[in-house]
């Protein structure tokens, strides 16, 4: 896998069980670019290691004055620069391949799961853990990846250097062979120490990436309430501690490094004090002495790469833990037995009527329906139902296009199917052209979804605020999540995505929290006509989106309790008027008896006080005046 050849047409399916066995799934699927890093390794550490040799053979040949000799040592010298240089250039450029293909790969898994989980992720993974994982914990991880090749290579090379000085000088080599798996190995015991500092160091990191989110996220509501610079005390205090924590680490880190140069200087002081008094003794040479103090002062670059691994791995360990944690989220039940799964279905044919055996939500086809709910987290949660993605597995039955379980459709067809827009959509940066070239059926025109959509105003800011020469609203650019633009018009913006989009059915939670009444009149006169003959669902309280609505559905305590239109409803249902008109208890009590369930008037009606209507009177009352009013501000805005 070359980086041109990236994205991966498929990154596969992860062993996201733990971090190590994450890593190893990693090295396993790069197995071919990990060997061709290995073979530029030892060709290039394999040049250094016969460095040393090929010097002890120019001393002896300058000992015993042999022209003839010290050439070919010159000769073997140039090999061994060539085989450095050619192996060092290819090493880096593969270490780099497979540093930014794992990455790479890392990144599309965590895209792809994003995809699946929808909104549901950051309902079970911190929005900060996220980021976290998806930005630094994506580099350590190819970090460890590209080092495993590098530090395999160098090991080969000492292995070399250590069995050469054997060869050639064993009472040296005896020396050298003891004392380096020693320096190796003397680090071991501070390696989990080494780790858990940084692992609190990763975690406090976490936690202030997570703060610094929600800060920037909330920033302009901190700023109304005057909160900002408490938040952002918070943060300096949790920078302040991943500083500390980041020191505290660094400590353990560089007490490592120092033994990497104290205890290799040892055996070097070593060898050259054995080798003298070996030498004085006429029992070595002079060159064999200068192979092995060469042999050990070159072995201190390879020997840099076991501390390498040891870093990567430390740092790499709990950022693999935390992608594996993200990617081993699903929406669906654990996988049923062969014989228990369902059989692959077809599509529903165009046209069939949504359904929710859990709740009981019909939404007719071709029809505009509106939910209504007295709870917005159950709004939120069966929307996502109606869309076929329930926010935890096995949350109950599956909900039904045309009689066909979304769940039991591939997810592009069912997602093709359904569309759901939530309360809190994200505009993703780029020009107003780009963010409404979606996959669509082609019916509708950018136009005329950003004409429903009430986006006219949308479209003079972003001209205004664009750079000089753009005049056409598609071609001003859009910031990062829309942070430019107002609430209600990064909400219209999204519904106006939602309507290019043209699905079979649309879902559509709380479309106008953010605009006024007047505009929200007339995005309800919009979407109603845009959608036309197609499936809408719109879970709202708005009076304005309720009395467009061809039906209106109460939801109460998760099951349906009533269906009729907006006006019916009101004059029939109390449940329903609590939500729409926002009546208190007081009201509640005032209309209703103590004790009784429903509005119950009595059998024979009670003499009303001087002045004071009778408690059903009330009731009927107030029900006629909230259809009036809607219907004025339905006609009002109808005139303008």
């Amino acid at each position: 896998m070359q980086i041109s050849d990236l994205p991966y047409p498929d990154p596969g399916v992860p062993d996201a069980r733990s971090g190590p066995r994450f890593l190893w799934w990693l090295g396993r699927n790069q197995l071919g670019n990990q060997l061709v890093a290995l073979g530029w390794g030892l060709l290039h550490f394999c040049g250094i290691a016969g460095l040393p040799f090929a010097v002890g053979l120019g001393v002896e040949a300058v000992v015993d004055r042999d022209g003839g000799r010290l050439l070919q040592v010159g000769g073997l010298l140039l090999l061994a620069g060539a085989a450095i240089a050619v192996g060092d250039t290819m090493l880096h450029r593969a270490a780099v391949t497979n540093w930014i293909t794992a990455a790479a790969r890392v990144q599309q898994l965590l895209a792809r799961k994003t995809a699946e989980l929808g909104a549901a992720l950051t309902r079970r993974v911190a929005a900060g853990e996220v980021v976290a994982v998806s930005t630094g914990d994506v580099e350590k991880i190819g970090w460890f990846v590209e080092a495993v090749s590098r530090f395999l290579a160098a090991a080969f090379a000492v292995v070399v250097i250590c069995i050469g000085l054997l060869v050639l000088s064993p009472a040296l080599g005896m020396v050298v062979a003891v004392g380096v798996p020693l320096l190796a190995l003397a680090v071991l015991p501070l390696l989990p120490r080494a780790t858990r500092r940084a692992d609190a160091q990763r975690e406090k990191a976490g936690r202030a990436t997570e703060l610094a989110s929600d800060t920037v996220a909330g920033l302009r509501v901190l700023r109304g309430i005057g909160g900002e610079e408490l938040f952002l005390g918070r943060y300096r205090d949790a920078s302040q501690e991943v500083r500390k924590a980041a020191v505290h680490s660094a400590r353990m880190w560089s007490l490592i490094s120092a033994l990497q140069v104290l205890l290799p200087g040892a055996l070097l002081v070593t060898v050259v004090r054995y080798g003298a008094a070996l030498v004085q003794d006429d029992r070595i040479a002079v060159g064999e002495l200068v192979t092995a103090f060469s042999a050990v002062t070159t072995m201190l670059y390879p020997l840099r790469h076991v501390e390498e691994i040891a870093m990567a791995y430390s740092f790499s360990r709990p950022s693999a833990k935390r992608a594996a944690r993200v990617l081993s989220l699903t929406r669906e039940a654990p996988a049923a037995p062969a014989a228990e799964r369902p059989a692959a279905v077809a599509a529903p044919e165009p046209g069939g009527d949504l359904y929710d055996p859990e709740t009981g939500v019909l939404a007719p086809a071709g029809l505009l329906t509106a939910l209504v709910c007295g709870d917005p987290d159950l709004a939120g949660r069966l929307a996502e139902r109606l869309g076929g993605h329930p926010a935890e597995p096995g949350a109950g039955a599956p909900v039904l296009l045309g009689g066909v379980p979304l769940d039991a459709l591939e997810r592009d067809r069912a997602r093709t199917l359904v569309l759901v827009q939530d309360k809190d959509p994200v505009l993703l940066s780029g020009t107003l052209r780009e963010l409404l070239d979606v996959p669509s059926s082609g019916q509708v025109p950018a136009a005329d979804a950003l004409g429903a959509a009430q986006c006219a105003d949308v479209l003079e800011a972003l001209v205004q605020s664009a750079p000089d020469g753009v005049t056409d609203p598609m071609d001003a650019r859009i910031t990062e999540r829309g942070r430019s633009l107002s609430g209600g018009q990064r909400q219209r913006l999204a519904l106006a995505r939602s309507l290019v989009t043209d699905p079979e059915v649309l879902v559509l939670d709380e479309p106008t929290s953010a605009v006024d009444s007047h505009t929200e009149a007339r995005i309800a006169e919009g979407v109603a006509r845009l959608r036309r003959g197609r499936t809408t669902v719109v879970l709202a309280s708005s009076p304005l989106l309720l009395d467009r609505a061809d039906r209106v559905v109460l939801v109460h305590e998760g099951t349906v309790a009533a269906v009729g239109t907006h006006r019916e409803l009101l004059r029939t249902e109390p449940r329903y008027r609590t939500v729409v008109t926002r009546e208190t208890d007081e009201e509640q009590r005032a209309v209703r008896p103590v004790g009784t369930a429903g509005p119950a008037v009595p059998a024979v009606p009670a003499v009303p006080a001087a002045g004071r209507p009778a408690p059903g009177r009330t009731a009927d009352r107030t029900a006629d005046l909230a259809a009036d009013l809607t219907a004025e501000l339905t006609e009002i805005e109808e005139s303008a």
